[in-house]
């Protein structure tokens, strides 16, 4: 090797030092970027409450604790959806399966023909009946042989569900839960937590709905992926069949539907009561073209700031006047 050769090679062995290491941290900072994302679904309505869909990124502002943010994806209203319709299979709702599995089929014929659904059924056990899919065919399917009994684990189904989602990548993702909302593993804790109490009023004030470490863990892992979260509460069975004392009956129903509203406000969905089962249908297909009608955002929170735990407030503005955005409250930092 002459020594011209020699010159060469090592100037080229010291651009490929320089080089690696800085394509290296970009990669890092991409992950590091893409890790610390926050995604919102945003529904959009004027002073009347009718959807508006035809908004373009530079027309919202995002704000974090009153701090506006820097908007890096947009996906509009016709985006498709992966979202996980749960269907509660438990005893209470053994009288109605039928007028169930009906409202369902309304609920996935309302859908976009792109949207991709799986379906979960659950009791003390959850079961997937089928993959994330767009087949109409296979989603009726699925909905039709939908059967149970037995307790109700709704935030154990939930969490399963959040799991399945993570599968969905970078899509926009929904969860749809039939439900009456009263957990069974919660319903215990509660019923141990209130069992002093000699009063209703006593009872409600033991206890915390906010607080339970699975409710929590549902809304961690929400927020991670911005899902958002549509319960349709079911009526109660009769609260006479359950072994729970009477100053117990009503804190423990309480703290069931409080858990149910926090789930959707937490994350920028709405909570749908179910007085009359002829309703279900009509519920179903509101929920359905609510999804129609959400922008999806992501942002980077500004600055260099911890993740430490505390809580970081959203608020999200539109520059048209006399327009209403509604999206999350906000996200614990963790």
């Amino acid at each position: 090797m002459s020594k011209a050769q020699q010159l060469l090679f090592v100037f080229f062995c010291f651009l490929l030092l320089a080089v690696v290491p800085s394509a290296r941290a970009q990669d890092e900072d991409v992950v590091r970027v893409g890790v610390n994302l926050v995604q919102l679904n945003v529904g959009v309505t004027d002073r009347r409450g009718r959807p508006v869909t035809d908004l373009a990124p530079n027309e919202f502002i995002v704000y974090e604790d009153g701090v506006p943010q820097r908007i890096v994806s947009f996906e509009p209203t016709e985006t498709p959806f992966s979202l996980v319709l749960l269907l509660d299979m438990s005893g209470s709702t053994l009288n109605f399966r039928t007028t169930l599995k009906q409202a369902a089929l309304r609920f996935i014929d309302a859908l976009a023909p792109d949207d991709r659904v799986a379906v979960v059924a659950f009791n003390d056990r959850t079961k997937l009946l089928t993959k994330f899919t767009s087949d109409r065919r296979k989603i009726a399917w699925a909905i039709e042989r939908a059967e149970g009994r037995g307790d109700t684990q709704l935030y154990r189904a939930l969490g399963y569900a959040l799991e399945l989602l993570t599968q969905e990548g970078k899509r926009r993702k929904a969860i749809v839960v039939l439900t009456d909302g009263l957990d069974t593993e919660m319903r215990n804790a509660d019923r141990a937590a209130s069992s002093e109490a000699q009063t209703d009023a006593e009872a409600i004030a033991r206890l915390k709905p906010e607080s339970s470490p699975l409710l929590n863990a549902v809304l961690d892992a929400a927020d991670r992926q911005g899902v958002t979260i549509y319960p349709l509460a079911l009526a109660s069975g009769d609260p006479k069949r359950l072994p729970i004392a009477a100053p117990q009956i009503t804190a423990i129903y309480t703290a069931a539907r409080q858990r149910l509203q926090i789930l959707a406000d937490r994350t920028g969905g709405r909570l749908h009561q179910i007085n009359r089962l002829e309703d279900l249908g009509r519920l179903y297909a509101e929920v359905a073209a609510d999804l129609r009608t959400l922008y999806s955002i992501a942002y980077q929170p500004a600055g260099d700031r911890p993740r430490d735990g505390s809580w970081r407030s959203i608020r999200v503005e539109v520059k048209r006047p006399d327009l209403i955005a509604r999206t999350r409250q906000g996200y614990y930092a963790r």
